[in-house]
């Protein structure tokens, strides 16, 4: 059972938590930073369950260029 400890948040775990071992934070710190690469505009999502990161989440928006109306002025 975690308990909230100080106005910090930190949390106590028990022995029997689930940890990423190295090479799944490598894998995931890479994903996340090739979900980065080339984003001009949008949101990068990490979730993450029992400390693992689970999935990663990309939204791009592309901004188009508003074209002035014909005939007008």
């Amino acid at each position: 059972m975690n308990e909230l400890q100080g106005e910090e948040g930190s949390m106590k775990h028990s022995p029997d938590d689930v940890r990423a071992s190295a090479q799944e934070r490598e894998d995931a710190l890479g994903r996340v930073h090739a979900a980065l690469r080339g984003l001009r505009f949008g949101t990068v999502t990490v979730v993450v369950q029992d400390g693992v990161v689970v999935q990663v989440e990309r939204t791009e928006k592309i901004r188009l260029q508003r074209r002035e109306p014909r005939g007008g002025s």
